[in-house]
């Protein structure tokens, strides 16, 4: 059982982590006046997979690769599709309404497992699921023709790739034992390699090798990858898995302030209030998650 003071660090950690996350959506726009978005996503996933192998041989943790098939398919969704797909929607896109739209993530778990896995769902579940319809209606606000639709499309593409991406990993350690940090690193490198294929293919202006863009780099690959998941470790080790999902919440939020304070991107009162209706959502699929642990556990 973990202690008060232990506790207490798990919610900073918590807290730190969410800011990281949250702030680079507006990291993510404003690097794209120096360098294109797929060149971009190819030199910070291949940084931040080299900064996550420094740690596993700081800390010492396994560094053999398992199911290299699998671990492959899972980086090609989990950092090449998804880290392709935010860099692309964020470049017609706001911001704040590109991290609501990937952070529907959690919704289009519940259906695909309940396909590929065989999960049950849960009542609770499915009125979370009609409440974010709902809230999704409201901030895509298709009737009015408002911001960018092909933004939007790629912003819930990259959310149902990181959805299938968090199946397929559940699939995976049903299987057999993976560590969490030494998957997360391998799965990256290889997504990492096939952006830099695509960069490579694709045509690019060159880099504008600006401080901001050297910045944008160093905060991706030290902060928001090294850090940030050493920060996500340390709390699925300390606090219960409901309340780790609750920052799920604070991520997308703190998106959207940073977006409306650095880049002027208010959101109309229809999108802010699916926006809360989105929140809502993920609120009682967390409460409902950590309830069920707290069942088990008794």
């Amino acid at each position: 059982m973990s202690s008060p003071r232990s506790s207490s660090l798990a919610v900073f950690a918590l807290i730190l982590l969410s800011l990281i996350w949250g702030y680079n959506w507006v990291v993510l726009k404003k690097v794209l006046a120096y360098v294109d978005p797929f060149d971009f996503s190819a030199i910070r996933t291949i940084l931040g997979a080299a900064m996550l192998f420094v740690v596993l041989a700081v800390l010492r943790r396994p560094l053999a690769l398992a199911a290299p098939r699998q671990m492959l398919l899972l980086g090609l969704l989990q950092t090449a599709a998804f880290t392709a797909l935010i860099q692309w929607a964020v470049v017609a896109g706001g911001a704040g309404k590109t991290a609501v739209l990937v952070y529907t993530m959690p919704f289009w778990v519940i259906p695909m497992a309940w396909f590929g896995l065989g999960e049950r769902v849960s009542v609770p579940q499915w009125v979370a699921l009609a409440i974010a319809a709902c809230g999704l209606a409201l901030v895509l606000e298709p009737w009015a023709l408002r911001g960018s639709p092909v933004s939007s499309a790629l912003a819930l593409g990259a959310g149902l790739t990181w959805a299938a991406a968090v199946v397929l990993a559940k699939r995976m350690r049903r299987e057999r034992e993976f560590d969490l940090l030494a998957l997360t690193a391998w799965q990256m490198l290889f997504g990492a390699l096939a952006l830099c294929v695509v960069a490579v293919l694709l045509p690019s202006r060159p880099i504008d090798p600006t401080p901001y863009f050297y910045g944008a780099l160093v905060f991706n690959a030290v902060f928001a990858t090294g850090l940030a998941w050493l920060l996500w470790l340390y709390v699925l080790q300390r606090l219960s898995a409901g309340m780790a999902g609750l920052s799920a919440l604070c991520i997308p939020m703190v998106g959207v302030l940073a977006g409306w304070v650095e880049l002027g991107e208010r959101p109309s009162r229809t999108e802010f209030g699916g926006m809360l209706m989105i929140g809502c959502a993920l609120v009682l699929t967390s409460l409902w998650s950590l309830w069920q642990v707290r069942r088990v556990r008794r």
